[in-house]
């Protein structure tokens, strides 16, 4: 196994939409949980959110996220980005951060490449790429699976905590198992 991982740019959205497949939440969702709130949530699509992603990789200065390879085979995906880019984020109660933080809202990894490895690599390329675009921390909300047990692969979106505290990242506060926020400053 050899992994890569490389900034989702516009040369990339196959990847892309080949890593958030067809089915399942990573295909309706489009990792646009984070950048909506209410009213535009709910109104939300599918379509609308691939649409919304699409222009995101593709136009955006900064790359939304990045794209993990393994073997050459898009396989996983970790979006990240500046915490003024997630109005939920800002308006949660989970997360409390300040200046130039960047978050880490989404861990994708598609069926087949799963349990071999692949989120340590892609976060650490989110953070390269936060460090890289001027970021002083990153932050995410972590799962604890020592305390919550195992769970269902599409709950697991946020990130072990595991691979966080074994990338460098702190506990900043614990609301529950499933909301652990984290953080390594830069």
């Amino acid at each position: 196994m050899q992994i890569e991982v490389i900034p989702a740019t516009a040369d990339r959205w196959p990847d892309v939409e080949a890593v958030m497949g067809v089915r399942g939440d990573p295909s309706r969702c489009w990792c646009q949980y984070f950048r909506l709130r209410g009213k535009a949530w709910s109104a939300a699509t599918p379509d609308t959110n691939r649409d919304a992603l699409c222009e995101q990789v593709s136009g955006d200065r900064i790359p939304p996220g990045v794209i993990g390879y393994d073997d050459g085979e898009p396989a996983g995906w970790c979006a990240t980005a500046p915490r003024t880019s997630y109005p939920r984020v800002q308006a949660s109660p989970h997360w409390r951060s300040d200046g130039d933080t960047w978050v880490v809202t989404c861990f994708v990894v598609r069926t087949g490449y799963r349990r071999r490895g692949l989120a340590g690599p892609l976060l650490e390329g989110a953070v390269e790429l936060a460090a890289k675009h001027g970021a002083t921390a990153v932050e995410g909300c972590a799962v604890d699976l020592a305390d919550t047990g195992r769970i269902s692969s599409a709950d697991l979106y946020r990130g072990p905590l595991s691979v966080f505290l074994d990338h460098g990242f702190t506990v900043v506060r614990r609301d529950a198992p499933a909301w652990v926020q984290v953080r390594r400053d830069l």
